[in-house]
């Protein structure tokens, strides 16, 4: 599905992603871990077209979308859940879920808000309640299901578990194995390495803007040279 070559990008003369090469396939939760500032959110606008890669291809069923409109990425099924949830404070809600088919899924507006509301039951609650009084967990509860309401070919989390609580993230983890279950493919980037890696399939580990190791996450979950640097173990 989403294939990266040699990818190179950075923010004017500072460059921050140094010949990244990954890959997706179908149905797969992929991990893309590391400390704060290696280049995780980087990577993550780069797919989703908001910063132009210096060099380097991103191919997405095959179809090169490096350099693209973020809209054009969007209408071929690359949904963002951006770091930080960012809601809509004001509006409720059931109206932040409904901006998330203003692209794709408008067709299926109302079925596919049973659906989200099924994975999400909590949200059914809080539906007329302003978004921007629900809890972290809450709303990064309505992040995600308005990422869904796009009918996602690929779901690009950016720090889902960033700002909550031991049980919530434990909660957030188990949704988002749910979530794929039903056959959709998640990029999971995170700082949590030992719950993104009880869940994925396979992980790349960034450090300073390149790929430090990769591999299926059960064998990363037993390297030593991960385990000294991010376990302390």
């Amino acid at each position: 599905m989403i294939r990266i070559e040699g990818l190179n990008a950075g923010y004017g003369p500072l460059q921050v992603l140094r010949d990244i090469t990954l890959d997706v396939g179908e149905g797969e939760i992929v991990a893309v871990l590391g400390s704060n500032g290696v280049g995780k959110t980087t990577l993550n606008n780069t797919l989703s077209g908001l910063i132009k890669p210096s060099s380097g291809s991103i191919y997405f069923d095959d179809v090169l979308i490096s350099g693209r409109d973020p809209v054009e990425i969007v209408d071929m099924g690359l949904i963002h859940v951006p770091e930080g949830r960012k809601l809509f404070p004001n509006l409720s809600v059931k109206e932040n879920l409904e901006l998330g088919s203003y692209r794709r899924g408008k067709p299926n507006r109302a079925s596919n808000f049973e659906r989200v509301l099924g994975v999400f039951p909590k949200l059914k609650e809080r539906l007329f309640q302003t978004a921007g009084t629900l809890s972290g967990g809450e709303q990064q509860m309505v992040a995600i299901a308005r990422g869904l309401m796009g009918e996602p070919r690929v779901l690009l989390l950016d720090e889902p578990s960033l700002g909550l609580s031991p049980l919530l993230v434990e909660q957030m983890f188990t949704l988002i194995k749910q979530i794929n279950e039903s056959g959709l493919a998640v990029i999971l980037v995170e700082q949590n390495v030992i719950q993104s890696l009880a869940i994925a399939n396979r992980a790349y580990v960034i450090a300073e803007g390149t790929v430090a190791m990769s591999g299926p996450a059960a064998d990363l979950r037993e390297n030593s040279d991960l385990k000294r640097s991010y376990l302390g173990l």
